[in-house]
């Protein structure tokens, strides 16, 4: 293994200062941490920097050997995360350039209008790669996918799905003729017993608190409702967005089974 060098406090303020938007956009940086989510994307983003505690630069060699790790305390840790425990690495990664998308036939693609938090976010994106959808939409005012709780939140799957920003009424205005899209609206069709679900079409999910904007609503062409059971039961007001997404998705792959 080459000698590997402590980290300086250059390197750790650029570390922290990825926490905010701004310089995430300035250095064109982000940031993954934990064992799991820097494994699973290392091979997927172009590594600037690599900070980890000796422990586990021991117990990984295959990415110690890379000339862009440096070694960290914990105190050094403790001062560059947004984790409320500090984990054993962090990697800083390029953020990639924006890649020319076209939409394929029989291809689901999922297109997000406003979702802010970037939790759901980061659900949306690992329930989209457990159903292989490889494509996001998302309004420019949906949250920063490359801000550190959405890339916790996927676990890893950011690495697999693609979300491209874009201005979304535009975006799927200008999608191929004939490509249903779908909508979450309350007192749409019960997604259960509607016809024409998948394999392909895009699949609207609105801001938590407002769903669909009246600028996307024009361009669905298929409003749909998951139910509640049974039906006329007191229940939640609604569901969360990065659950709905999931159990709409998992509807339309059931679809496809049939």
């Amino acid at each position: 293994m080459n000698t590997i060098e402590q980290i300086t406090a250059a390197q750790r303020k650029l570390v922290a200062s990825l926490a905010k938007a701004r310089n995430r956009r300035d250095t064109g940086l982000f940031a993954a941490e934990g064992t799991k989510c820097v494994l699973d994307t290392i091979d997927a983003f172009r590594l600037h920097l690599l900070a980890a505690t000796p422990a586990w630069l021991d117990e990984h060699p295959e990415v110690a050997s890379r000339a862009e790790c440096v070694s960290a305390v914990r105190a050094d840790m403790e001062r560059m995360t947004a984790l409320s425990t500090p984990p054993p690495v962090i990697a800083v990664y390029h953020i990639p350039e924006p890649a020319e998308w076209s939409m394929t036939p029989d291809e689901l693609v999922v297109a997000l209008d406003c979702v802010q938090d970037p939790g759901n976010l980061g659900t949306i994106v690992r329930a989209a790669d457990w159903m292989g959808v490889t494509t996001i939409l998302a309004s420019a005012d949906t949250a920063d996918i490359f801000g550190a709780k959405a890339i916790q939140a996927t676990m890893g799957a950011v690495s697999r799905v693609r979300v491209h920003y874009c201005d979304l009424p535009s975006a799927l205005s200008a999608l191929p003729s004939g490509t249903p899209v779908f909508g979450t609206f309350l007192g749409g069709e019960n997604i259960y017993t509607a016809s024409g679900l998948g394999p392909g079409g895009v699949l609207v999910m609105g801001n938590e608190g407002r769903g669909i904007s009246d600028a996307v609503a024009p361009t669905v062409t298929r409003r749909i409702t998951i139910p509640s059971f049974p039906a006329g039961r007191p229940t939640s007001e609604s569901l969360n967005v990065g659950m709905a997404t999931a159990i709409a998705l998992a509807e339309f792959r059931r679809r496809q089974f049939k």
